[in-house]
């Protein structure tokens, strides 16, 4: 049966968020499904969608109802069928799909590393005792509290551009960003030295992109399968797995990345408490086709190595 593609009268309508990183992502999400079948760029159309998450920046994520936040107005449009598919960060996505969504395509991972950001410093060892560190997320200040509980961490949200024009401001020596971002916006402008995966281990499916579609819609599906990236989601199904059983969300730090090597899966994981006080971590291998298991695996033991308390603040 000859497969229906995209036409200029019926285009392919990719939903998105409209920060900058986003839109690059969706036009990669559009780039290869155009190599894949061979199709002009005006087959798909881009269609920007708000998100309360983008709407709401004075305040902590935690305190406005987490990942969900960039991703509801979204995955509403793609269930009404406004949209036929929509493009994500990863990092993003909460561990579970409203009814009738699917998740099960993934681009090649770009570098997962966190990248420390300042226009005078290159590490965070060169920061001064009671620096100001600015960033909105839970993950990075636990870490880098447990590392330095002399910074003064304070809240920065928003994009690239928004966040430098903060350092540029002086409200805080240095920030935090994903390597991957910049180098989808091909920033080689901004003051940014990646850190090793061993001294701060990234969120979970950072520098992924995700692309959901509704469960049943095999036209979509089968167009998809031309374009996903089989390692990324082997990487991925651990880490979400870590992450689900972990009951993960913007209100808990929690860290992790799976890596392949010649048909073993290495994971590393961690949870802290938010201000730092306290961190527990594993490092696990198995075969690749057991990474889930593993990734649940983890999260149990470290869920009884926390103890009680641990999660009081949750």
């Amino acid at each position: 049966m000859t497969q229906q593609l995209p036409t200029l009268d019926a285009p392919l309508r990719i939903g998105t968020r409209g920060s900058p990183l986003a839109l690059a992502q969706a036009y990669e999400t559009r780039d290869r499904l155009a190599r894949a079948f061979d199709l002009p760029h005006e087959v798909f159309q881009i269609v920007v969608i708000k998100t309360t998450g983008d709407a709401v920046q004075d305040r902590p994520l935690k305190e406005i109802g987490g990942k969900g936040l960039f991703t509801r107005e979204i995955e509403d449009d793609l269930l009404q069928g406004r949209i036929d598919i929509a493009v994500h960060s990863m990092k993003d996505m909460p561990v579970q799909q409203p009814a009738g969504l699917l998740l099960d395509t993934y681009l090649p991972r770009e570098d997962v590393r966190d990248a420390f950001v300042s226009p005078t410093k290159s590490a965070l060892t060169e920061l001064a005792v009671g620096a100001t560190v600015g960033t909105s997320s839970l993950r990075r200040k636990a870490q880098l509290l447990n590392r330095r509980p002399d910074l003064n961490v304070v809240e920065f949200r928003g994009n690239v551009q928004t966040r430098l024009r903060k350092l540029d401001e002086g409200v805080a020596d240095c920030t935090f960003l994903a390597m991957a971002g910049l180098n989808r916006l091909k920033r080689d402008d901004v003051p940014a030295t990646p850190i090793s995966e061993d001294s701060m281990l990234p969120a979970v499916a950072q520098g992924a992109i995700g692309i959901e579609r509704r469960t049943f819609d095999t036209r979509t599906a089968d167009m998809l399968a031309a374009i996903h990236d089989t390692p990324t989601g082997e990487r991925l199904a651990a880490e979400r797995a870590f992450l689900t059983a972990l009951d993960g969300s913007c209100e808990t730090p929690i860290a992790g990345l799976a890596e392949l090597d010649n048909g073993q899966l290495r994971l590393r994981g961690e949870v802290l408490r938010p201000d730092g006080s306290e961190r527990i971590h594993d490092d696990q291998a198995c075969d690749i086709k057991d990474g889930a298991e593993l990734g649940q695996a983890m999260a149990e033991k470290l869920l009884a190595e926390a103890g009680e308390g641990f999660f009081d603040w949750h």
